[in-house]
């Protein structure tokens, strides 16, 4: 196990095309750290330098305390996990987790008695014992990209490094294999840089995540930090499903407080997005809003705010830690919408709405509350999931302390 660390680090392909920006990351000694971000944003070719499969343009890596930038692959003490599995198809399942270990017996020090029982403790890890004499081709695609893993955990690596090992497996899978490599890392605790395209993926996993576009790491930070505190309107949009709501129009003052004027109607201001709207009166602005925190109909009712007493979130009229009486943070915001689509999901329902200037909004609400498609109804806005953007795919989240803002940046 080791510390990661890239500082800097530039791919440049030949005719001048950049593929990674000067991305700085430090990845700590056992920690889950997941890449991810769209087709094309750098993040496979980040862990292909990490790997040593792309030669680094310019910067510096470095694996527990050696500089490996021009360490071949096969002495970087890592393993690999790749989309395609990458099994040897002429192999039974334990010929391929034992073969890097025959291959290294002596460099390693192991007996063959010592190869055949780490392979059988990692089979029985990852249920694989009954398959040990089958061949890939009589596995399933979660059984093979089991042994895939087992071939990386029995060399015991430095650090674990996957690319998409998840993306050919139906959802099922997917939410199984999940799990298991959630629990296989609390496990082996070795350090691991996942990537992934799957935003949720990324959550679920990661200790933290770093979120890239255009080879450039946009936020690196919890999974939490990144969900509440975007630093700005893409990854604001990239992470949460349904994404973000975003809503262009114009801040505005009306006598002691702030509105956003969406076109259509006005949006009071609160708490941090009305503390910023200051310095950004009149101009052209993005407001960003959560589904779950767009409330329509019915599902407007029961306000949230946060107790200035004892600084706790509070759902209904009175704290459930003091008794005190709330004023709500969630505010009506004078618009209307047409209810274009209801889709069921369970315990919950997404309501795609409409505002004469806004199409496309998504609201997450209870699937107890009664809509229906074409049905004119009312929006209420949740300000404690609300965000002030600049304008612009990349616009910074002005609702943002400064501090915070840039502590959020890798």
């Amino acid at each position: 196990m080791a510390e990661v660390v890239l500082r800097d680090v530039s791919k440049t392909y030949p005719g001048g095309v950049p593929a990674v920006r000067q991305v700085s990351i430090h990845v700590r000694d056992s920690e889950f750290v997941v890449l991810v971000g769209p087709s094309g944003c750098g993040k496979s070719t980040t862990l292909r330098m990490v790997a040593g499969l792309e030669e680094v343009s310019d910067g510096e890596i470095r694996i527990g305390d050696r500089v490996v930038n021009d360490v071949p692959p096969k002495d970087r003490d890592i393993a690999m996990v790749f989309q395609n599995y990458a099994l040897y198809p002429y192999m039974t399942v334990y010929e391929n987790m034992a073969f890097s270990l025959k291959l290294r017996r002596r460099e390693l020090g192991m007996s063959r008695a010592d190869i055949d029982r780490k392979v059988r403790e990692v089979a029985a890890t990852l249920n694989l014992t009954d398959l040990l004499k089958r061949k890939p081709a009589a596995l399933s695609g979660g059984q093979r990209q089991r042994v895939a893993v087992g071939r990386a955990i029995v060399r015991s690596p430095k650090a674990f490094l996957f690319d998409e090992p998840l993306s050919n497996l139906d959802a099922k899978l997917r939410l199984e294999m999940r799990a298991e490599l959630k629990k296989l890392h609390r496990r082996l605790g070795t350090t691991t840089i996942y990537v992934t395209h799957d935003q949720e993926e990324a959550m679920t996993l990661g200790d933290r995540v770093v979120v890239m576009k255009d080879g450039v790491v946009h936020q690196f930070g919890t999974p939490l930090e990144v969900y509440e505190r975007p630093v700005n309107r893409f990854v604001a949009g990239f992470v949460g499903s349904p994404p973000m709501n975003f809503l262009n129009g114009y801040v505005r003052r009306d006598g002691d407080g702030w509105y956003f004027d969406e076109g259509s109607g006005r949006i009071p201001l609160s708490g941090r997005v009305a503390d910023s709207a200051a310095r950004y009166a009149d101009r052209p602005m993005v407001l960003g809003v959560r589904p779950e925190s767009l409330r329509v109909g019915d599902a407007a009712g029961g306000g949230r705010g946060v107790c200035e007493r004892c600084d706790v979130e509070v759902v209904g009229r009175y704290c459930h830690c003091c008794g005190a009486e709330q004023t709500a943070a969630e505010t009506t915001a004078g618009l209307k919408a047409h209810v274009a689509v209801v889709e069921p999901l369970g315990d919950v329902m997404d309501v795609f709405l409409s505002t004469s200037v806004h199409e496309g909004l998504v609201a997450r609400i209870s699937a107890r509350t009664r809509m229906a498609e074409g049905q004119v109804v009312p929006l209420v806005i949740d300000m404690l999931g609300s965000h002030l953007f600049e304008p612009g795919a990349t616009g910074a989240n002005v609702s943002l302390a400064a501090n915070e803002a840039t502590s959020r940046v890798a």
